[in-house]
């Protein structure tokens, strides 16, 4: 399974609807559920970015369509990432 980590920011939007925001996590984890895509991890945070979002995929495209589907919401944007464990790591540079 692929890993993504997806930084997500609030749009003014979002802000607005702020104390909607853990309600609509959860949301978002039933359908990302149902897209095939396993949310291993929501945070807030405090900082450049308002959260993190840690997913799992079987493929790339189930993945970043669930994004999309978060980010067509209105409520954030987001800037994802691939991410690799220690053992993937090491397969992709030991080639």
């Amino acid at each position: 399974m692929a890993r993504y980590i997806s930084l997500l920011r609030f749009t003014a939007q979002g802000v607005k609807n702020l104390k909607q925001s853990p309600a609509r996590a959860a949301a978002f984890c039933k359908t990302a559920e149902k897209a095939g895509v396993k949310v291993e991890a929501q945070f807030w945070t405090v900082g450049a970015y308002d959260g993190i979002l840690i997913l799992n995929a079987t493929s790339e495209f189930k993945a970043l369509n669930a994004i999309a589907r978060l980010v067509a919401t209105g409520n954030v944007s987001t800037e994802t990432l691939q991410a690799f464990d220690t053992k993937e790591f090491a397969a992709i540079v030991g080639r």
